[in-house]
């Protein structure tokens, strides 16, 4: 997601900056959407965008998280390098101009200029962004949490308990409200039902990083630790019905999937991650990505795996949760 809702990878902020980001998310994945209104506000919304600092940068990834302000209001706004695509390889090779760097015998390294729609930078924006969003974003240093199910109850819970994640987006998409149509597939059924849709992180340009995101109708489960053996048949629907709502739609296979849960997660309602394997997609680490296939089969041999196991997560330095393990003196 995710990344809690503005914490650890995603949104945790109030209504506003929940849907200053969902539109900021649509109007970017559509592309700019039908219409020269949409066209000419995506080119202009960033015009009087005042930057304070950049707040994390990854010259691997190709991003950056700029903090600065937009029309008076604190913003954040995030770069990133599209990935070169196949099908435009014979449009960049003869519409673009090179400009010589280097040449030694067989070698040799240019400057390649290619046409403007071949070179896009998907920007989100922010706004406004509160100190939650800040943080976020900003480089920091991280923490590997043990936390025993007892752990849970005592700190986790509580911590969640008393914060203002907003989830307000995610019912805005179950209720049709937002983003409906960008919807993959949907399982209208109450109890196992769910929506699959491409997560913002996704261009939707190509399928090698290919990123979606099924989100529960229930409403009442907050994370990994909520699941039991009684969640099984929602867990096996959504595993089945969308790897094959994938092939369906992209025609990729159930064996070139990572499907998973994040503990602990972006936001909490419980969703499940779809990524093209070999893809590295943030948080399909090992300490934090759960595979649905395995968390299945916990739940199978023991009904209350995930109320007793002790789980391993890691946290960011200016972490809320993080300073409550501090002060249990679990860490």
């Amino acid at each position: 997601m995710a990344d809690p809702a503005v914490k650890r990878d995603s949104v945790e902020a109030d209504d506003l900056s929940q849907r200053a980001e969902k539109k900021a998310r649509v109007d970017d994945e559509s592309g700019g959407g039908a219409g020269g209104e949409r066209e000419a506000e995506s080119e202009n919304v960033l015009c009087g965008f005042k930057t304070s600092n950049v707040l994390n940068d990854s010259a691997r990834e190709k991003t950056m998280f700029i903090r600065g302000k937009l029309a008076d209001q604190e913003a954040v706004v995030i770069l990133e390098k599209t990935p070169i695509r196949e099908d435009t390889l014979a449009e960049l090779f003869s519409g673009s101009t090179l400009k010589l760097e280097m040449k030694n015998d067989i070698y040799s390294t240019y400057r390649l200029h290619a046409p403007p729609h071949l070179n896009e930078i998907k920007t989100t924006v922010v706004c406004p962004a509160t100190e939650k969003h800040v943080t976020k974003y900003q480089r920091q240093e991280s923490s590997l949490v043990e936390e025993t199910g007892e752990d849970y109850q005592s700190i986790t819970l509580p911590y969640i308990q008393k914060q203002t994640f907003s989830v307000q987006w995610v019912y805005n998409i179950l209720e049709k409200k937002a983003e409906a149509d960008r919807i993959v597939y949907e399982d209208p059924d109450p109890e196992v039902g769910f929506v699959l849709l491409p997560d913002f992180k996704w261009d939707q340009k190509q399928v090698d990083d290919l990123y979606l995101m099924a989100i529960v109708l229930q409403r009442d489960i907050k994370s990994l630790r909520d699941l039991t053996s009684e969640h099984l048949p929602l867990l096996q629907n959504i595993f089945q019905k969308g790897k094959e709502a994938i092939l369906q739609r992209y025609n990729l296979p159930a064996s070139k999937l990572r499907v998973y849960l994040h503990y602990q997660p972006s936001y909490y309602h419980l969703h499940v991650h779809f990524t093209k394997l070999g893809y590295e997609a943030p948080g399909c680490g090992v300490e934090r990505a759960h595979l649905l296939a395995d968390v299945i089969q916990n739940l199978q041999s023991d009904p209350r795996y995930y109320e007793t196991r002790t789980l391993y997560f890691p946290l960011r330095t200016n972490d809320g949760l993080l300073s409550k393990f501090k002060e249990a003196g679990r860490l």
